[in-house]
C-alpha cells in the first residue's frame, strides 16, 4: 500500500476511534490502556489522570511525554497526533496561562472531539489544529517544545516528521516523544499487514533507524530516557498477540507464523521516550 493509502487507513481508523471512544494504539487489541490502570501503567499518575477532562484519554498512548518534558510556565508545547488531547491538556495545566498548547491531527473526528472538550472546559490556552504531521500547520521557530505519544510510528515519512518538528521549534527548543520501535525486523507478513500498520505495529521503524532519522534532522542530545517492553508497557497478555485481517481475527499460522515466531513478535516491540533538542543557535541546521 502507498503513503497515501496508509494515511486514509489510519485516518479512518482513527476516526471510529474517536466516535466510539474505543482504545487503539498497542501490539495486541487486548493491551489497550484505556482504564485508568492501563493509562497508569504507561506512565501518567493518578493525579493527572484525575485532572484531565473527560473524554480526553482514550487510551491511545504508549507513554508520557509531559510528565519529562519539564515544561516551564509561559512556553508554547506543540503535540504531534494530539488525539482527543490528553496531552493537550495536561500541557496546558504545566505552561500556566501565560503558555499555549497546539495540538495537531489529521482526524477531522479526533480534532472535532478535542476541540468541543477545550470549549466544554474554558480551556483558553489550548487549540486543536487539522493538519499532517509531516506538513504542520505552524510557523517557523515558534513553538519552544515538541511532545508526541505513539503517533511518529504511524507517518510512512517518519524523517520529513522530524524535520517539521525540528523546523517549528524555536533555537534551544526541545522534543519529546513516546513511541513504539522495533528491536529487530518484523515477520514480513505483519510488516505488510495495514491492520498492524495501524495497531501502530507494522509501521515502527527499528530503534537506531530511528534515532538515526532525528540526529539527521539537525538534533542534537538526542536520548532515550525511557524503554519498556511490550509486555511491561501493554499488559501480559501482549505476550500472545492477536491479529486481524480486515476485521476477522486468524490464526497466525494463516499469516505464515509459527507458534514460537507470533509468541517472539511481541519481543520484537518495545515502547521507548527519546529527548532531543535543537542547537540554541542557527548553525544548528538540519543535515545534508
Amino acid at each position: 500500500m502507498n503513503d497515501d493509502g496508509v494515511r486514509k487507513a489510519v485516518r479512518t481508523r482513527y476516526g471510529e476511534r474517536a466516535k466510539d471512544g474505543s482504545c487503539g494504539c498497542s501490539p495486541s487489541r487486548s493491551c489497550c490502556g484505556g482504564s485508568e490502570s492501563g493509562s497508569e501503567r504507561i506512565g501518567y499518575s493518578k493525579e493527572e489522570l484525575r485532572s484531565v477532562p473527560a473524554g480526553a484519554d482514550l487510551g491511545l498512548g504508549c507513554g508520557n511525554p509531559t510528565a519529562l518534558a519539564s515544561l516551564r510556565s509561559g512556553e508554547v508545547v506543540l503535540d504531534l497526533g494530539s488525539g482527543a488531547g490528553i496531552d493537550c491538556f495536561l500541557a496546558a495545566e504545566k505552561v500556566g496561562p501565560s503558555g499555549r498548547a497546539i495540538g495537531v491531527d489529521m482526524t477531522p473526528e479526533m480534532v472535532d472531539r478535542a476541540r468541543e472538550t477545550a470549549r466544554q472546559e474554558s480551556a483558553a490556552n489550548v487549540e486543536f489544529r487539522l493538519g499532517e504531521i509531516e506538513h504542520l500547520p505552524v510557523a517557523d521557530a515558534s513553538v519552544d517544545v515538541v511532545i508526541s505519544n505513539c503517533v511518529v510510528n504511524l507517518s510512512p515519512d517518519k524523517p520529513q516528521v522530524f524535520r517539521e518538528a525540528y523546523r517549528v521549534l524555536k533555537p534551544g527548543g526541545r522534543m519529546f516523544l513516546s513511541d513504539i520501535v522495533l528491536m529487530k525486523e518484523l515477520p514480513r507478513a505483519v510488516r505488510e499487514s495495514i491492520e498492524a500498520y495501524v495497531g501502530c505495529v507494522a509501521g515502527a521503524s527499528l530503534k537506531a533507524d530511528y534515532l538515526a532519522a532525528i540526529y539527521a534532522a539537525g538534533f542534537r542530545d538526542v536520548e532515550v530516557v525511557k524503554e519498556t517492553s511490550a509486555e511491561a508497557a501493554f499488559g501480559s497478555r501482549c505476550a500472545e498477540p492477536t491479529f486481524v485481517v480486515d476485521g476477522q481475527e486468524v490464526d497466525p499460522a494463516d499469516l505464515g507464523l509459527t507458534p514460537e515466531a507470533a509468541v517472539d513478535l511481541a519481543a520484537c516491540i518495545a515502547s521507548v521516550t527519546v529527548k532531543a533538542a535543537k542547537a540554541p543557535s542557527a548553525h544548528g541546521g538540519a543535515r545534508t
